[in-house]
């Protein structure tokens, strides 16, 4: 067990002062006496049940100050860290998130489609390391490989657009994605990239990004993302938001080229059907031992300490009101 705030611990010596206090005037309180020749008979009535009871209120509430003072201190505890051997291989997620990724030819729309089958892919392999890079205009890494399903689904289901500059950098996110997993020791090493453009923007070529990935032993899986002719895309008139069709346009030879160059394989996915097949598909291929590090599990104890500190108080204030109607 540790403690997220310990210096607050040093609060622990108000209690402390409170107790020296309440003895101090015990002690100093005057009795009446009487002189006798004999004490035995005192000695052997001894003291009274009232006479311990009525300290217990008192030392109910020095309780729970501390209990509640080692409460806020927040107590956690974890699970240490170990490596584990795990059937896996690396895999990068790399989404285009464009403004192009709202078209509803996919239900609802391609982006969320997208999403939703990435979540349930990811869920289906659990000894993998998996990471989620996004792009349009530029790109950045969403989540870092990882074996944490829980970060990867969370982080996946935050995806959206409009956060980056719209425009679509195949050559960038295929790069970062790349990037992610060059100093990886994993023997097999994969990049799905997902898109519905062609390619408009970017430092880096599509091209460049695929001798990137070959060099460094990548397979990059493409997919093109987008229903045959047209598709329904929202988009704003100076009469509001309205849904107009629009020409379907994905580089469907840059994406069979940069599959080509790595050993991956290129997939056209029409509808959610087809989406989910070719994750499927994807799914289905070799695994390889690799060892990765167990992530550890912190777990909050500030609540029993807290409820406790409240049953000390319910007492306290029940044996005051009992004192008090004894006679």
């Amino acid at each position: 067990m540790f403690f997220e705030y310990p210096k607050l611990l040093f609060l622990l010596l108000l209690p402390l002062l409170l107790i020296a206090r309440y003895v101090y005037q015990e002690l100093k309180e005057k009795k009446p006496h009487l002189r006798v020749s004999s004490v035995v008979p005192w000695k052997q009535g001894g003291r009274s049940v009232l006479d311990v009871i009525r300290h217990l209120p008192f030392a109910l509430r020095m309780a729970a100050l501390s209990l509640i003072i080692v409460a806020i201190a927040r107590p956690r505890s974890k699970s240490e860290m170990e490596r584990v051997d795990t059937e896996g291989i690396d895999i990068v997620l790399a989404m285009d998130v464009s403004t192009s990724m709202l078209a509803r030819d996919f239900k609802p729309d391609r982006l969320s489609a997208a999403k939703d089958i990435a979540v349930e892919f990811i869920a289906q392999r659990p000894s993998d390391r998996m990471g989620i890079v996004v792009f349009a205009g530029e790109s950045y890494t969403q989540c870092p490989l990882t074996t944490d399903r829980a970060t990867l689904i969370n982080l996946m289901q935050d995806v959206e657009t409009g956060l980056i500059e719209d425009g679509t950098a195949i050559g960038n996110g295929l790069a970062t994605a790349v990037a992610r997993m060059k100093d990886s020791d994993a023997k097999s090493r994969v990049v799905i990239l997902l898109t519905d453009g062609v390619n408009n923007m970017g430092e880096v070529t599509p091209q460049t990004a695929a001798e990137i990935a070959q060099t460094y032993g990548v397979r990059v899986y493409t997919i093109g993302v987008g229903a045959n002719g047209e598709a329904p895309y929202p988009v704003m008139t100076p009469w509001g938001p309205d849904v107009q069709n629009m020409k379907v346009e994905i580089d469907e030879q840059l994406l069979k080229e940069i599959a080509s160059v790595t050993g991956g394989s290129y997939f056209r996915a029409t509808d959610n059907t087809k989406l989910a097949e070719i994750y499927s598909e994807i799914n289905r291929m070799e695994k390889t031992r690799t060892t990765v590090d167990s992530f550890p599990v912190y777990k909050d104890l500030f609540p029993r300490y807290g409820v406790i500190a409240l049953v000390c108080l319910l007492l306290e204030m029940l044996l005051a009101v009992l004192l008090r109607r004894m006679p």
